[in-house]
């Protein structure tokens, strides 16, 4: 049976992109939002999704998380790096000195920041749903450029006025594979998760940590997200190396989950590692 994988779409995205890595044989179904990829999965409109969750340069997309944390049960079951090169796309026949406006979506957007400042200091910037979204818009009216995929280009007949605008060319974009279950343990595998921990004593977030240090588990980042219930209290999100089931992974986790009061774990899976590094 054919697997069906949610991605943000339309086609042409980076998201289409890591689906068609993950799976060339899958039945890909395109969504608006992530939030809508999560809900296909969810339903069992799709059995997998496929999600950016971090840039190299602009940092951790607030959307997927936020989905993980407060939307959905869905598991992290593996997870890919894709490098990322966005060009400037125009409607056939366009010049730069016609552009006032330049749609795409905001990671995009940011991504490309430098670039848009310094060739385009008086076009107003727009944000889209997805870079393919973007793409669809400036081809509907004129005076429009788009943040955008060679592939977006192509399938739109765009005309590609610049390439690889993004800021910096180490651009890369973290995407994790998002089903009902994680993967099982396989020697090489990280563990994501998210929890608070009271703020009115002192030390809780170490004593939390410590549940890692003390078992030499290494952390790979670990940052923090407003709970949208109260100013001032946070979740932290957590990335580990090691399987939830693996004994001293599994300690530290139920350590931390008695010291918090919200505690998720993600999921574990295969970490990602690009063809030709060392193992």
């Amino acid at each position: 049976m054919t697997k069906r994988l949610a991605f943000l779409g339309p086609a042409g995205t980076f998201s289409e992109k890591a689906a068609l890595l993950c799976d060339p044989q899958a039945q890909l179904l395109p969504f608006a939002t992530v939030a809508a990829v999560a809900a296909a999965v969810d339903s069992g409109m799709a059995d997998e999704g496929i999600m950016a969750i971090e840039n190299s340069l602009e940092g951790s997309v607030t959307d997927t998380l936020d989905v993980l944390i407060h939307e959905s049960a869905l598991l992290i079951r593996r997870e890919l790096v894709l490098p990322i090169e966005h060009c400037l796309l125009v409607k056939p026949g366009t010049t730069a000195d016609q552009v006032t406006t330049v749609y795409s979506h905001p990671q995009a957007l940011g991504q490309c920041r430098r670039f848009l400042e310094r060739c385009f200091p008086r076009a107003r910037v727009e944000a889209s749903l997805s870079t393919t979204a973007a793409v669809e818009q400036m081809m509907q009216q004129d005076g429009a450029a788009a943040v955008a995929t060679m592939r977006a280009a192509e399938l739109y007949k765009a005309q590609v006025l610049a390439r690889a605008i993004q800021d910096n060319q180490n651009n890369e974009t973290r995407f994790v594979l998002v089903a009902a279950s994680d993967s099982a343990a396989t020697g090489r595998d990280k563990t994501s998760l998210a929890f608070s921990v009271p703020q009115d004593r002192p030390g809780s977030l170490v004593d939390a940590l410590k549940e890692f240090s003390d078992r030499r588990i290494n952390l790979t980042k670990i940052e923090s997200r407003p709970t949208k219930q109260e100013l001032g209290k946070y979740v932290f999100l957590v990335d580990l190396e090691g399987h939830r089931t693996d004994p001293k992974v599994a300690q530290a986790l139920e350590g931390v989950q008695a010291l918090a009061y919200f505690f998720k774990v993600f999921g574990s899976y295969p970490r990602f590692e690009a063809a030709g590094s060392p193992r």
